[in-house]
């Protein structure tokens, strides 16, 4: 059994208690202060990402069992970093009011245009490569932690066109603060549109449903994602309603020309879409809603499809579209959806509404079923 330890107190007191440090993980420490006590104990099954260490000490586990990854050169996340992101640490460099400060100021923009120089290069560097997939585990790692604390988390997937201005944004903003308020943890993409609309409602859950109209007035001043303004006035409905309830946002870096929305509490970001977006569906085992988006939307829609269909994560979860002239008319997703589902287990969890309180209730009244697998064919 492994014991992950994230601060140097934790740490102490472990060596305090044990003799030895069999199943002990520390990630991204500075073990200066601890050394000491380190080399009077075994390390044999201990392992050390990316800590600071002394090179007497570094002997000291090597030689008595300890397995060590050493720190990274040159990059500006960390790889092996133990806690999910908060929307401060992703916005520090942040310049309120000045234009373009979101693409050249912050850390979130920092380590986008990394990702990006590496992105071009061919062939890739297997560094960078190397480093970008142990961060990405390290968020797994992480987000796996936080879903400990909560059993029953719901997707809220769409388009980030979707503007503040817009019913529907409103709409989704209402199924956000429902579906948290009913006790679950509200999931979404983490972008803007429809992603930002599903943590806003989510935020404002412990406020009074007025809330949510001070908040659209607040935010309707600027509607493109990629203006000063747009930003500002997010940072103005946090001070004002500044106890937001916890929601989780997924975004990637893949997309990282888009500013994460700030009104999630917890932030998972990857530098994998693939790895983002397959993670994501597989972690909502209280169902997906999916508002209007376009060609990434319709993905994730048959993603999520592929895993109840095939029972990829053993349960099988309902999934809600939400606006059915959208949904079997413009792009008519849901006629697909029904036939590949046909009399499979997951075709009994499958609808379509155009009510907030509709989608709440389905998703409250359909929780996940366990995965029938059906006999062979002989």
């Amino acid at each position: 059994m492994r014991i992950e330890i994230h601060d140097l107190e934790s740490l102490a007191a472990h060596l305090r208690q044990h003799r030895g440090l069999d199943g002990v993980v520390c990630q991204s420490l500075d073990l200066a202060s601890v050394a000491e006590q380190l080399r009077a104990v075994s390390a044999a099954g201990a392992l050390f990402l990316g800590c600071h260490v002394d090179d007497q000490t570094k002997l000291h586990l090597v030689e008595t069992g300890g397995l060590l990854f050493p720190r990274l050169p040159d990059l500006p996340y960390d790889p092996y970093r133990s806690q999910l992101y908060s929307l401060d640490e992703l916005m520090a460099g942040y310049r309120p009011g000045v234009a373009g400060s979101f693409l050249s100021d912050t850390r979130d923009s920092a380590i986008y245009r990394h990702f990006s120089h590496y992105r071009e290069i061919k062939p890739s560097s297997i560094l960078e490569t190397l480093a970008q997939r142990l961060h990405d585990h390290s968020i797994d790692n992480a987000l796996e932690d936080l879903l400990r604390e909560h059993s029953d988390v719901a997707a809220i997937m769409g388009g980030h066109s979707l503007t503040r201005d817009q019913p529907s944004y409103r709409a989704v903003a209402e199924i956000g603060r429902g579906l948290t308020r009913a006790g679950f943890l509200v999931v979404t993409g983490g972008g803007p549109g429809a992603m930002e609309a599903g943590n806003l409602g989510a935020w404002l859950a412990g406020y009074p449903d007025e809330a949510l109209d001070r908040a659209l007035d607040l935010l309707g001043v600027e509607l493109s994602f990629r203006t000063a303004e747009y930003l500002e006035a997010g940072f103005r409905v946090v001070e004002e309603f500044p106890r937001g309830s916890s929601s989780l946002a997924v975004p990637t870096w893949f997309y990282g020309h888009e500013p994460t929305n700030q009104f999630s509490t917890h932030i998972a970001k990857y530098f994998a879409n693939s790895l983002r977006e397959d993670g994501l569906l597989a972690i909502a085992n209280r169902g997906v809603v999916y508002a209007p988006g376009s060609a990434g939307t319709v993905q994730e829609i048959f993603m999520d499809a592929t895993q109840n269909h095939y029972g990829t994560f053993r349960w099988v979860s309902p999934m809600v579209l939400f606006d059915r002239q959208y949904w079997t008319a413009t792009l008519p997703a849901y006629g697909l959806l029904r036939t590949l589902a046909g009399e499979r287990q997951y075709g009994h969890s499958i609808t379509v509404s155009d009510s907030p309180g509709e989608v709440v209730d389905y998703l409250l009244e359909h929780p996940p079923v366990e995965f029938q697998r059906k006999p062979a064919q002989h």
